[in-house]
């Protein structure tokens, strides 16, 4: 039986390549297609009408602060985890679990930061289909963030009892 090697600078073997998604990589390609559509993807569709909520420049400006308050959440929570910060949802060898910073007021900040961010660009933009778009957004980041606290239980038992405590994607909300 011929012995299985580690293969390139990452020590990683045959079985374990990227696209086998066997530690969320799946998630993050399409994480980026969506991080995509919201950012220049078309606003409406081709005979349906325009968009269609009240409110013109108010809401405009909601958009922009959900926006500001989205980047400072993501910012905040991408200093606190500092190097251990990775795109993919599968926990990093030696890592620890936070719960301090803005962990303590939402699970998954930077997730609720992107969304804040693409929600509030969809309502600068006045965009019914990049509200659509964020809103596969949401579903995409609850179940990776799903997915992640399964191996987060498994990885630090205490996580069981922190996921009771703290929302998961939205402060004070979800």
């Amino acid at each position: 039986m011929a012995e299985e090697r580690p293969i390139g600078d990452r020590g990683m073997r045959p079985d374990a390549a990227w696209w086998r998604g066997r530690r969320g990589e799946w998630y993050v390609v399409i994480q980026f297609v969506l991080f995509a559509l919201v950012a220049v993807g078309p606003t409406e569709w081709h005979g349906l009408p325009p968009w269609p909520f009240p409110g013109g420049q108010p809401v405009g400006i909601l958009g922009a602060a959900m926006m500001i308050t989205g980047l400072a959440l993501a910012i905040w929570a991408g200093l606190k985890h500092g190097a251990g910060l990775q795109a993919l949802p599968y926990p990093r060898e030696g890592g620890t679990a936070l719960d301090t910073g803005p962990y303590r007021i939402v699970r998954h900040p930077i997730y609720g930061g992107a969304l804040s961010m693409a929600f509030g660009w969809a309502l600068w933009r006045h965009g019914w289909l990049t509200l659509v778009y964020a809103a596969l957004l949401f579903l995409l980041f609850d179940a990776k963030a799903r997915r992640e606290e399964q191996w987060l239980v498994e990885k630090f038992p205490s996580y069981a009892g922190y996921q009771r405590r703290v929302r998961k994607l939205v402060p004070f909300l979800y």
